[in-house]
């Protein structure tokens, strides 16, 4: 039987030999009540590396996000952010159903930083008939701009001129680990800049689950109230802690094979099919291939390979492909090479 070589996301990493000893292993309490050992011990190591007086523990990058967002945009507020930031794309409306946050977008390639865009669209004071900016969130690395990494200077200069406004900055860092193996910046130096952070153990890092909301001790405080209220409390979750504590010491540094891999596709796939994708642009762990020259969709092509053992993520006119701890280096290039064959082919 042909091995599976799965490529639609970094999430569908299983938990390694090692990371599956740690959770059986665990100290574990009840976290409702607010004595799993386990979970502090994340909790606490989270919000020290990310420079920040706490963090929570919840089940989902989603659920992180929400959290931290509640904290800075009152009811009736909202959030500024890119058009395809994950918050507005693909959380479903949380945001608006669960906060009653609202949102505007800017567009800009890849899901960069747009200044002068925000300029336009940061609107702090606007009175009793309109929408008031409360807060922008930021998407590092951006998920669906190829997992693109925010320029620091830029970060800093929006820094700048949102506190001068008085407008909160969320970072939505479910892929930050990415970005720090990327550009070789300390975590803190991205996390020092936002007021709350949402990072993702379940990605690169390979964790069965679990993310994290980052903020002050207030905030975290309140947001744990609300993880309640939504119904996401949850009991021994230290099983689930002692895999994203395993994770953060064994698999940080290897995400660079990633990223070397997610290269590697991206050249052999530039040769093969001209025009869609440049290697340059390809930061991180994610190669977007553009098949809009080809005449076949996403779809068709994702379905042609399935044949060779290769899962992907097709649409109308592109394929999406994730590397990761799963997958090696023979593996991305068996994947790369069975679609630059069904490509050619047509």
């Amino acid at each position: 039987m042909t091995e599976l070589v799965d490529l639609r996301s970094d999430t569908v990493s299983r938990p390694t030999e090692g990371m599956r000893a740690a959770m059986a292993k665990a100290e574990v309490g009840d976290d409702v009540f607010g004595d799993d050992p386990t979970c502090h011990a994340l909790e606490q190591r989270v919000a020290e590396e990310l420079g920040h007086e706490a963090a929570i523990f919840t089940v989902t990058g989603s659920l992180a996000n929400l959290l931290a967002i509640r904290s800075l945009v009152p009811t009736g507020g909202e959030v500024i952010c890119e058009a395809t930031a994950h918050i507005v794309r693909a959380e479903l409306g949380a945001h608006a159903i669960l906060a009653g946050t609202t949102t505007r977008t800017w567009t800009a390639p890849r899901g960069q930083v747009d200044l002068d865009a925000i300029r336009v669209l940061l609107a702090p004071d606007s009175g009793p008939y309109f929408v008031s900016t409360a807060a922008v969130a930021v998407e590092n690395t951006h998920n669906f701009g190829g997992g693109s990494v925010q320029s620091i200077e830029v970060l800093h200069k929006l820094r700048e001129e949102t506190h001068a406004a008085g407008v909160a900055l969320h970072l939505d860092g479910a892929r930050l680990w990415n970005a720090h193996i990327a550009t070789g910046l300390p975590l803190a130096e991205f996390a020092d800049l936002f007021d709350t952070i949402a990072v993702c153990l379940s990605k690169g890092l390979g964790a069965p689950i679990g993310s994290l909301a980052v903020g002050s001790a207030d905030q975290i405080a309140e947001a744990r109230v609300w993880r309640k209220r939504y119904g996401a409390g949850w009991r021994q979750a230290g099983v689930l802690a002692a895999a994203g504590l395993y994770a953060l010491d064994h698999h940080i540094d290897r995400l660079a094979d990633d990223h070397a891999n997610a290269k590697a596709i991206a050249t052999l796939l530039a040769d093969a099919v001209p025009g869609s994708v440049d290697p340059a642009e390809v930061d991180t762990n994610i190669v977007i291939l553009d098949l809009s020259s080809t005449g076949r969709t996403g779809t068709e092509v994702a379905e042609a390979v399935r044949k060779d053992g290769i899962v992907l993520a097709g649409g109308k006119d592109r394929l999406r492909l994730v590397t990761h701890l799963d997958v090696d280096a023979a593996g991305c290039k068996r994947a790369a090479e069975a679609i630059a064959k069904t490509l050619k082919v047509s």
